[in-house]
């Protein structure tokens, strides 16, 4: 069985790269631009692992978390993706429930290792 990972993050420069990069070693991959777009995502098929951008169109990405607990959802991994390397941030996404978070750019082999970690391969 695949692994499916949601990508939540408004740059598609960013998804057309982590998609490539997961399909190609085998994960079912969606992507949501929006906090809305994820929850949406997570509500139909949710993801074994979340990689979440902090800074979306339509607001916080820490929001998801309450948007997921209002219907009842809990989302398996949620795992933070800022540009920030500013410990506040970090206290703040681990606070909300985040597993942990990555500031980009993340090597690939980094991520690749912490993703099979993460969703227990």
């Amino acid at each position: 069985m695949s692994h499916h990972v949601l990508l939540v993050e408004d740059s598609s420069l960013v998804t057309d790269a982590l998609r490539t990069l997961f399909e190609q070693t085998g994960r079912r991959v969606s992507v949501a631009p929006t906090v809305s777009a994820a929850v949406e995502a997570c509500v139909g098929d949710m993801p074994d692992l979340v990689l979440l951008d902090l800074t979306l169109p339509d607001g916080d990405g820490l929001s998801l978390f309450d948007e997921l607990k209002s219907r009842g959802l809990t989302p398996t991994t949620v795992v933070a993706m800022t540009g920030h390397d500013d410990p506040r941030v970090r206290a703040r996404c681990l606070e909300a429930g985040c597993r942990e978070v990555l500031v980009k750019p993340v090597s690939i082999r980094e991520l690749l290792r912490r993703v099979d970690a993460w969703v227990g391969v």
